[in-house]
Parts: structure tokens; C-alpha cells; sequence
């Protein structure tokens, strides 16, 4: 019978009609290694052996596996970065990067091997039970990276200032009174002392070469920035001027917010960016009783740090000093009013909450969580300004 209908086909100029039959791949991806699985369409579910993390030995993978287009390939967010998903990107393979704490796992299933967590990731994806993470392009990344190593080099300076001046004071040196700590007085005092034990000399003297190091290593830092930010896409131009609007929002905290955030519009809603940040409260709830707790800080610690430094300029009331009055200079009304519109709503958020007698760090935690859905509304704006034209 199926002869017949082939026949038939053949002669009435018919070809048969082939389905698509995708496989999913599951890589448990390692610095040096890629434990490979494949879950075909008809249920069967193996292990491919493992490989060497290397562009070469993926490419001989994906030729061996056959038609690209048919291949779906997953592996979960880590220290490797997103580095396979261009390869694979490049490839032609669609490829998906997993959240990790979403992957469901069996509560009694204590075995965890390489070949083990790659099956249970090729099954799992073919199920649709994984949970994917948005991906940067590779021009966002080196922004992001580039914004880290700011945030890493000013941490340094911040230990590096802590071992000189913990020095000074149990050397019992102290500096004239009402001149304050690192400023061009404090270091030309720091840098006149001289102690009679050449030990104690040698000490300040390599503390304070490594807190002048610092300085520069930041300062150089933020240069790059700048110069990074003007070759960056107009549209993430757009979002960091934008944000610039926000009472306690520079320039490196605005482009810190674009670099850890990428496409805001991505966010359906303010809820979601404020989730996304780990600033939400937790909850244990059980049938008719509700219980929240402290926020979870399961997200982006980045970004939720920069929103809750910038929450304390909105205890002060309403107003546009010189420095954002010129940071608001080219940005477009509709967005200045959102940020005219955040100082007053966050700065009576902040009164009513003190009012109640809460906590001062709950209140700007709050704020900070409040604020998010003004970043949300502009960097939303923005972009869809920057779009718009192209969209015409």
C-alpha cells in the first residue's frame, strides 16, 4: 500500500512531503571540556561522549551531527560566558543559554556526572522545561566586562585605603584637624610623614604607591569608558543619556545600568525588571497565610547596588542642581518628566516610610526598588525613540 501511494506520488509529479525532525543537544559545558547528549525526536536519549572546548572540535561536532538547521542546542549559564552560543551561532545552530536554579531536578537523584547533567539537559529541553536567559551581543558584553573591571578596581582602592590608613592609625599619626580623608591635603600629609623605623618607612611607603596606583587604574578606567560609550550603538546611547535624567544617576552608573540591563524593552513590565534585579521581597506563604521576608537578592547584584545608591539623593527634596540640570541637556521632554516626575514620588515615598517609623535602610531599599520602575519607563522610551525612524 505505501508502494502504491509512492508510485502514485512519482508519477503525478508529487514529492513526498519530509517533516523537519529536530534533535536537541545538551552541553554540560566545562573550561577545558563539553560533555555532549542528544535527545532525538522519537524519544531515545544518549550520551555523545565528551569533547574539547575548543571552536575546532564543536565545529567537527555539528558536522557530524548532520543538518544544522535540524539541531537545537542548550547549555546553562556559567563561568564560560556566551562564548559557545556564538560559535554555535556561527554555525547556523540555534542555541539557547539555560538559567541554572529554573532546571528542574529530581530531589532524590543524587548522582551528578558530566554525561548525567548533559542527558538531563538534551531531555529537559526537548520537554520545554527549561528556562533561557536573554544574551548580549558581543558589543554589550565588552561594555559589561569593560564596566566590571571599573566596579573591581574601585573595590581595590577601597582595600587599598583601608591598609594605609589602618596603618597611619596604629602608628598613632594623625592629620590636622578638619582635613578630610583623601583629599589633595590628606595624601600631601600622608606623603610628608616620615617614620625613624626604615621598616615602617618602607610600609607607607608601599601603601601609599598602591592607593596612588589605584587612583590612576580607576581614572583610567572611567576614560575608557567614556571612549567605549561613544562608539556604542545609538541606541544604547540613548538609554544612558536618558537615565543620566535621574537624580542620582551619572554617567558611569548610567552606562553601568545599560551594560548589566542590554535591551530594557525586553521587560515586559517594571515588575519584571524589579524581579530581575533581586530587590523584591521574599515570600513563604502557605494557604491562607501570606509571609514576606527580606528582598531574595537572586539577581543581578550590579544593577541592584547602582539602584540603591541612587536612592539615597531622593531623601533630599525636589529639585535640579547645576550637574543634572547639564546632564539633562539634549534629552527629550517626554523623558525629563519621567525623572521630574520619579523625584517627586520617590521623595514622598521616602517620607511617608520614615512617618511609619521604618528602618532607614528598608526605606531606601524600597526607593531603590521603586526607582527601577522609572529606569524601566525611560530606558523603554529611548529606545523606542532611537527605533522608531528605522521602523518608518
Amino acid at each position: 500500500m505505501i508502494l502504491k501511494e509512492a508510485q502514485l506520488r512519482a508519477t503525478s509529479g508529487e514529492e513526498p512531503v519530509m517533516q523537519e525532525k529536530l534533535r536537541f543537544l545538551g552541553l554540560d559545558v566545562h573550561a577545558e571540556t563539553i560533555a555532549v547528549a542528544i535527545a532525538e525526536p522519537d524519544g531515545e536519549v544518549r550520551s555523545l561522549g565528551t569533547i574539547a572546548n575548543r571552536a575546532e572540535s564543536i565545529r567537527k561536532l555539528v558536522k557530524k551531527l548532520g543538518a544544522s538547521e535540524q539541531l537545537k542546542a542548550c547549555y546553562e549559564a556559567g563561568p564560560t560566558g556566551y562564548v559557545l552560543y556564538w560559535q554555535l551561532a556561527e554555525l547556523g545552530v540555534a542555541c539557547e543559554v539555560i538559567a541554572p536554579t529554573l532546571a528542574p531536578m529530581k530531589a532524590g537523584d543524587r548522582v551528578k556526572t558530566d554525561r548525567r547533567d548533559a542527558e538531563r539537559l538534551a531531555r529537559s529541553y526537548r520537554s520545554g522545561d527549561l528556562t533561557a536567559v536573554w544574551v548580549p551581543n558581543e558589543g554589550s558584553e565588552a561594555l559589561r566586562d569593560l564596566v566590571r573591571a571599573r566596579e573591581a578596581a574601585k573595590q581595590d582602592q577601597l582595600r587599598a585605603r583601608h591598609r594605609l590608613s589602618k596603618f597611619l592609625l596604629r602608628s598613632g599619626q594623625r592629620p590636622a584637624m578638619g582635613v578630610k580623608a583623601w583629599t589633595q591635603s590628606y595624601m600631601a600629609w600622608v606623603r610628608q610623614l616620615r617614620f625613624p623605623q626604615i621598616a615602617q618607612e618602607f610600609t607607607r611607603l608601599d601603601y601609599l604607591h598602591e592607593v596612588e596606583h589605584m587612583g590612576e587604574r580607576v581614572k583610567r578606567l572611567e576614560q575608557a569608558i567614556a571612549e567605549a560609550v561613544k562608539l556604542a550603538s545609538p541606541e544604547l546611547q540613548a538609554v544612558i543619556k536618558g537615565l543620566q535624567s535621574l537624580r542620582g544617576v551619572a554617567q558611569i552608573s548610567a552606562v553601568t545600568i545599560a551594560a548589566e540591563l542590554g535591551n530594557i524593552s525586553r521587560f515586559q513590565c517594571a515588575r519584571q525588571l524589579m524581579g530581575y534585579s533581586g530587590a523584591v521581597p521574599s515570600e513563604d506563604s502557605s494557604g491562607q497565610r501570606t509571609r514576606r521576608g527580606s528582598i531574595t537578592k537572586t539577581g543581578n547584584a550590579h544593577l541592584r547596588r547602582i539602584a540603591i545608591e541612587a536612592a539615597w539623593s531622593y531623601r533630599l527634596r525636589p529639585g535640579v542642581g547645576p550637574a543634572l540640570r547639564k546632564r539633562q541637556e539634549g534629552v527629550p521632554d517626554e523623558i525629563k518628566e519621567i525623572a521630574w516626575k520619579a523625584q517627586h514620588r520617590l521623595h514622598k515615598r521616602s517620607l511617608r516610610l520614615a512617618a511609619a517609623g521604618k528602618d532607614q535602610r528598608k526605606i531606601i531599599t524600597a526607593v531603590g526598588r521603586e526607582l527601577l520602575g522609572f529606569i524601566w519607563a525611560i530606558g523603554v522610551k529611548a529606545e523606542a525613540a532611537v527605533r522608531q525612524p528605522i521602523a518608518a
